[in-house]
């Protein structure tokens, strides 16, 4: 990305009107797989949960924009704990970038962004979880400062 292209990302909150382009970024996610397609039978579950995540205090859904298109997404999440004398800790969630443009520092200012939020509600930390196949993103939050700390568990329900 050049300096220029870099200066004009906006990352923002994101709003309802984005949620195709969102979708779209997950539905070309080989690796995660999560079967997600934007359609008639789909949009309102989609719609759903957007309006769930962005009612939600401690839940803020943000897209990348770079000359009006959108071309990343994450969720940030506050989680309030016990342990560590109370402290409170932020969860990176479902980022992404388009595939055309990884490379280029979005993600980076994706991160950047998420750390700043996470600073305004008080976390102690920033986490994330990330698919094992995911090796490249591996390394770009390595190079970023994560730790690799916890192993992950998931049970479908």
């Amino acid at each position: 990305m050049s300096a220029d292209e870099a200066h004009a990302l906006i990352i923002r909150a994101a709003v309802e009107s984005d949620l195709p382009a969102i979708i779209g970024l997950h539905a070309a996610d080989t690796i995660g797989k999560h079967g997600d397609e934007w359609h008639a039978q789909s949009a309102p579950r989609y719609h759903a949960a957007f309006a769930a995540l962005t009612d939600h205090p401690d839940h803020k859904l943000f897209v990348a924009e770079l000359a009006g298109r959108v071309v990343g997404s994450f969720i940030l999440s506050r989680l309030l704990g016990l342990t560590g004398q109370g402290q409170t800790h932020a969860e990176l969630r479902s980022v992404q970038v388009d595939q055309t443009l990884r490379s280029k520092g979005i993600g980076a200012r994706m991160v950047a962004f998420a750390e700043a939020e996470a600073r305004l509600w008080g976390a102690d930390n920033l986490q994330l979880t990330s698919n094992l196949k995911r090796v490249d993103a591996h390394r770009f939050y390595e190079k970023l400062g994560f730790a690799k700390s916890h192993a992950g568990f998931k049970k479908g329900l």
